[in-house]
């Protein structure tokens, strides 16, 4: 089954110039995104942040917390604390087989997932030991080193190194992969997660790169009204089919997050674009 979403004149010329200048595209960055979620009554909620208009990328869209894996999530000499020491849940081949990568870019995949999620709501996947996961971490200290962290004063794997701690990669579902069309100048290579929000943690308005913060149930943030990048609201479509936080998770644990999702652009006798997605289901 194919998804379709009508493109903007503005891509639907960016297109169809990349095709007629038989253009190369540009290489495409590792890229974590994670789907938090929550009880609700008897489903669940979503967690989804509203993009400041001034950002680069999916400006003013809503999207789920996320964003480019940095250098310093590389394992080995990129990275000033040894990430191969620092690890909780499935071992690193485990991992490499799932995201169908090797070992290292599967590492960095996932160290860039929990600290994407840090930095921009405010909730911690990580523990003292593979089998706990911390508290309440909005207090002014927690505070100043997620704000450090952003700033590029310390990397992720320091900061969890200071405090102890390991990233808990166990508790991030893969769901999906999705690979920027060829056309666009800024394209990223994303893993989707989905992860049940920490026991005595909440999200937080962290401002930085969202306007606006709003947990709800799938079927309401997929209501049409808000805007989305199709990933963004072909996840919440896919999501949205499970009735409860179990029901998710257990179709998560079947899911072929290897395999990428590539949308393709068609045109139709009018020159008008659309974006052609082939999600398989």
């Amino acid at each position: 089954m194919d998804l379709e979403f009508p493109l903007p004149r503005r891509m639907v010329e960016q297109a169809r110039r990349f095709a007629a200048d038989n253009e190369q595209p540009a290489e495409a960055r590792l890229a974590s995104t994670v789907v938090l979620v929550r009880p609700a009554g008897s489903g669940y909620e979503a967690f989804a942040i509203e993009r400041v208009a001034t950002m680069a990328f999916a400006a003013g869209m809503y999207a789920f917390p996320g964003g480019a894996v940095d250098p310093r999530d590389f394992p080995g000499d990129r990275s000033t604390v040894p990430v191969e020491t620092e690890w909780a849940g499935p071992p690193p081949a485990a991992w490499a087989t799932r995201l169908g990568l090797d070992e290292g870019p599967a590492k960095a995949v996932l160290y860039a997932a929990v600290r994407e999620v840090f930095e921009e709501s405010g909730v911690l996947l990580a523990g003292k030991d593979p089998t706990t996961v911390v508290g309440d971490v909005s207090g002014d200290d927690w505070e100043a080193a997620r704000v450090a962290l952003i700033e590029r004063r310390v990397g992720f794997a320091e900061l969890l190194a200071e405090r102890g701690l390991v990233p808990r990669t166990d508790l991030l579902a893969p769901w999906s992969r999705w690979v920027t069309p060829e056309f666009e100048p800024r394209r990223y290579d994303t893993y989707f997660f989905v992860a049940v929000l920490p026991t005595g943690q909440r999200t937080r308005d962290v401002g930085g790169e969202a306007a606006h913060t709003r947990w709800a149930r799938p079927e309401e943030l997929f209501d049409g009204s808000l805007p989305m990048l199709p990933p963004t609201r072909s996840t919440l479509r896919q999501i949205g089919r499970y009735e409860t936080v179990d029901a998710l998770l257990a179709a998560a644990g079947a899911r072929d997050a290897a395999t990428p999702v590539r949308p393709r652009v068609e045109f139709d006798a009018d020159g008008n674009g659309t974006l052609v997605v082939p999600i398989g289901e």
